[in-house]
């Protein structure tokens, strides 16, 4: 997707700190009743991301688009907490990539490397009620400083 990619390379070389806004919102999907929006909450950069099928069915290997360039990584983490009306449903932590155990071909790419990275990622299929979701999600190095961190919000009406 070259769009995709291009936009990737806009966005990284715009800071809010240079700006007084934040990042915008992006649609990461959107299919009749669901639709997933998020924006970045990393005041350095923002990033890429999109759902290739957007359904209220969740399949388990969902196919995804993912863009950002990389503060230095060693280790990468992934936490997710998901909300709904206030309160927290689901808190969920994830290692991407560890030392010993690279998950990834970008583990262990340096700072300033764009990582693109588009294909399946497990997870469990489910069923998305309907609602409005809030989702905070966290990438961050071994020494617990953010990498990229999105507020998203899941709505299926």
């Amino acid at each position: 997707m070259k769009g995709f990619t291009a936009a990737l390379l806009v966005w990284t070389l715009i800071s809010p700190s240079s700006c007084s806004k934040a990042w915008p919102t992006h649609t990461a999907c959107r299919d009749g009743n669901l639709e997933v929006l998020y924006q970045s909450c990393d005041p350095l950069q923002d990033f890429g991301f999109s759902v290739d099928r957007c359904s209220k069915h969740l399949k388990s290997n969902l196919n995804i688009r993912f863009g950002i360039i990389l503060k230095d990584i060693k280790e990468l983490f992934l936490d997710i907490a998901l909300f709904n009306k206030g309160s927290s449903i689901l808190n969920f932590s994830y290692p991407i990539c560890e030392e010993d155990f690279p998950k990834f071909s970008f583990c262990g790419r340096r700072k300033g490397e764009q990582i693109y990275f588009a294909g399946p990622i497990n997870n469990p299929g489910i069923e998305i009620p309907e609602g409005e979701y809030q989702v905070l999600l966290q990438l961050y190095n071994e020494n617990r400083s953010t990498v990229a961190c999105a507020n998203a919000t899941v709505t299926h009406s």
